[in-house]
């Protein structure tokens, strides 16, 4: 159905299969974490006390003191790895030129494409966090430890909705990297991003944590369904897959994209999601993820004016809120008999105000778990109960980066 709609400011998909566009102007990025409290020296009570401003600006010292980055490197370093990829693409010759006029057939012209990314080892046994991107559709992969040593990489699962894989190399007693906690991320903290930028091994760039929580939406790529860490540290293509550490030297993200055109906007995946997807690529070979099978946008006077004036088939009472703008035929959502025009206001006891809370409640539910939804129809207070489903294999490959 053709709609008069004018493109919404917002649009957020819960992986219902429609095919959006991928990240293709988006490559690297890092992150970081809290460093440990500092024990407090003894105060005699005769000596003035700190004020609160004074104690910021000592902290925030401590955490630009640029003596902390060598040892981090050095415990981290022997860790971080160079990943070589290749992979064979068919092009035809002459499609439409004079061998095709003359009756003549060529067979197809094979090309190499060769790609180069980063990663890290996690277990002495040979397993290795990247980017998905970093190997995706690769026919070889070779990873390269900084003492020089080369080991053939094998792929146990790549995810494209939050641009993570596993590859495994049969070696023993590695190096190995500390993973720290990504929820206690603020801020400010140091980001430390070690890498192989533009095929430069082992290089370090260090900077501050500039946000956490960015949306998908945030930075124009809704393909992936991950928030992420926002860093000014320099992540360059080949930084794709590097750690982002925190002062302690612990790995808080996953260094992932960059915002093409853009200085010191660089993108890290929370290292929390990166244990969740990799546990479940290193058992299975792939990522479940719940879905509910619907398209939404957030609500505005504009919006809304444009809605009532469309062709859409559905009018919108509301200048507020999460619209449900189409559902799937045959998805949880269209079981539950949730519809287009309908306004989510609740989900599980949860006030909603943005798209990004639904997926949210959507992922916190998990798959074949009753989902309590409130929407407003038509004015009218309507109550429903969805059961997210596994996100089914087309779907995903639709959805892939």
């Amino acid at each position: 159905m053709k709609s008069s709609l004018k493109r919404p400011a917002l649009f957020l998909s819960l992986l219902i299969g429609l095919p959006i566009a991928s990240c293709a102007a988006i490559r690297d990025l890092s992150t970081s974490q809290q460093q440990p409290s500092q024990q407090q020296p003894n105060i005699s009570p005769s000596q003035p006390q700190p004020t609160p401003s004074q104690q910021v600006v000592a902290t925030t010292a401590s955490r630009y003191d640029l003596s902390a980055v060598t040892p981090v490197v050095e415990q981290v370093g022997p860790a971080v790895v160079r990943i070589n990829s290749t992979r064979t693409v068919r092009e035809s010759v002459d499609r439409f030129g004079i061998d095709q006029f003359l009756g003549r057939q060529r067979s197809p012209r094979e090309e190499v494409q060769r790609g180069t990314g980063s990663g890290f080892i996690t277990s002495a046994d040979g397993q290795i966090i990247t980017n998905a991107h970093v190997v995706e559709g690769a026919d070889t992969v070779t990873v390269v430890l900084k003492d020089g040593r080369r080991f053939p990489g094998k792929v146990l699962g790549a995810d494209p909705l939050s641009d993570i894989a596993v590859v495994r190399i049969e070696a023993t007693d590695l190096p190995t990297v500390r993973l720290g906690n990504s929820d206690q991320l603020v801020p400010g903290q140091l980001a430390i991003a070690i890498g192989n930028p533009l095929g430069l091994s082992n290089t370090v760039t260090q900077g501050i944590i500039s946000a956490t929580d960015r949306s998908t939406s945030d930075i124009g790529i809704p393909d992936k369904r991950i928030n992420f860490i926002q860093t000014d540290a320099a992540i360059n293509p080949g930084n794709s897959g590097g750690p982002l550490l925190n002062g302690a030297g612990e790995v808080v993200g996953v260094n992932t994209a960059i915002i093409q055109g853009a200085q010191g906007l660089g993108f890290a995946i929370p290292i929390n999601t990166v244990q969740k997807v990799a546990q479940q690529l290193a058992t299975t070979g792939r990522v479940e993820y719940p879905y509910i099978g619907v398209q939404m946008t957030e609500l505005s006077p504009e919006l809304q004016s444009q809605i009532n004036q469309s062709n859409l088939g559905f009018q919108v009472t509301q200048t507020e809120g999460v619209v449900v703008l189409k559902v799937l035929p045959n998805s949880p959502a269209a079981q539950a008999q949730l519809r287009p025009g309908d306004v989510i206001t609740n989900i599980n006891g949860t006030a909603i105000e943005t798209a990004g809370q639904i997926q949210q409640q959507v992922d916190a539910t998990g798959i074949n778990k009753p989902m309590r939804v409130t929407v407003n129809r038509n004015g009218q207070t309507q109550e429903l109960t969805i059961r997210p489903e596994a996100l089914p294999e087309q779907n995903l490959a639709q959805r892939g980066g």
